[in-house]
C-alpha cells in the first residue's frame, strides 16, 4: 500500500461492475478509501455535499472512475461539471464506461477527461484494467497539491 492516503470515487450504475471495480481496487491494495456513487446526480451530491452525502468527511477523492451511461445524470454532464469548477477541475477523471461510442470519447476529451477506457467485457481483464488505472493515477502519477 502507498504511504500516503489513497481515496476514490467511483460513479457507477451497475451493482455487477460497481462490485468488481472495488474489489480489484481493493485486492491490489491501489485504495485506502473507496465511495461510490451509483449515478450521476449522486456523484455531484457527492463533490458538493448534498442528500446523502451531506455529512461526508471534507476533502476530494484523488481519483473519479465515471461512467458514460447512467440514469438521471450521465457521466458526460457530470465531467462537464466538475472541469467547470475551479475547486474540483484539477482531480483526474477517467472514464470507465462500455461506451465506444466516437462522440462520447470525442466530447469526453473536449471537456478535459484523462484517460477514457472501455471496460473489458471479460472478468480477469476488467480486473486487470482496474488494477492498471488505480495504479498509474494513484501510485505512479504525482496528484495536484491538495
Amino acid at each position: 500500500m502507498t504511504t500516503r492516503s489513497v481515496h476514490i470515487l467511483l460513479v457507477e450504475d451497475s451493482p455487477n461492475d460497481a462490485e468488481l471495480a472495488i474489489a480489484a481496487l481493493r485486492d491490489h491494495r491501489v485504495a485506502n478509501r473507496i465511495d461510490v456513487a451509483r449515478d450521476g446526480e449522486e456523484a455531484l451530491d457527492y463533490f458538493y455535499c448534498r442528500g446523502k452525502f451531506s455529512t461526508r468527511a471534507n476533502g476530494n477523492p484523488g481519483l473519479v472512475l465515471l461512467d458514460v451511461k447512467m440514469p438521471k445524470i450521465d457521466g458526460i454532464e457530470v465531467l462537464r461539471q466538475i472541469k467547470a469548477d475551479s475547486n474540483l477541475k484539477s482531480i483526474p477523471v477517467v472514464m470507465l464506461t462500455s461506451s465506444r461510442e466516437e462522440r462520447d470519447v470525442a466530447e469526453c476529451y473536449l471537456l478535459g477527461v484523462n484517460a477514457y477506457v472501455v471496460k473489458p467485457v471479460d472478468f480477469s481483464q476488467f480486473m486487470g484494467a482496474v488494477k492498471q488505472i488505480g495504479n498509474f493515477w494513484l501510485q505512479v502519477n504525482e496528484p495536484p497539491p491538495a
